[in-house]
């Protein structure tokens, strides 16, 4: 056995650590062959992190400078919420969100409407697989929690149905 085969791709990490930034994604996986790494991070207030906030080491480099601005934020917002919503449908999974089937058609849901048990709420992409998220329960959208192409964490809000 080569030491090459043992050895952590230190551009790799730096990758999913970059990746991180960018989507605002707390953790990412990847599996290559025997070789598993996953980068990830607490997903806290932004005055609360450290700059990047990540769990394993990364060279300062890699990490964004923390903005002035946002230690003041938080004073002026409202205390979260210390639980889900009631009726929240939260993701299965992380990875992009869709409301609608293609950019052209029309969403799966709407404000207001009704939906049974096993209707499409909405679609979530991950590792370029679209994965149809299914209300859990019949009952009305209340509300959507989620913006068409956004990232979404597991455990995050999608939808709330009433």
């Amino acid at each position: 056995m080569s030491t090459k085969e043992n050895s952590i791709d230190r551009e790799l990490v730096r990758e999913l650590a970059d990746i991180l930034n960018d989507t605002d994604l707390t953790e990412i996986e990847i599996e290559q062959g025997p070789l598993r790494i996953r980068v990830s991070r607490k997903k806290e207030a932004p005055a609360m992190l450290p700059p990047g906030g990540f769990q394993m080491m990364v060279p300062p480099a890699a990490m964004p400078a923390a903005a002035p601005v946002a230690a003041a934020a938080p004073a002026a917002a409202p205390a979260p919420a210390t639980g889900p919503e009631p009726g929240s449908v939260p993701s299965p999974m992380v990875g992009t969100v869709y409301l609608a089937p293609s950019p052209d058609a029309k969403p799966f849901i709407e404000v207001g409407q009704t939906v049974a048990e096993g209707d499409t709420l909405l679609i979530i992409e991950a590792m370029k697989t679209m994965n149809q998220i299914p209300a859990p329960r019949a009952g009305k959208i209340v509300r959507i929690c989620v913006d068409n192409s956004q990232p979404v964490e597991y455990g995050e809000a999608l939808v709330v149905i009433g």
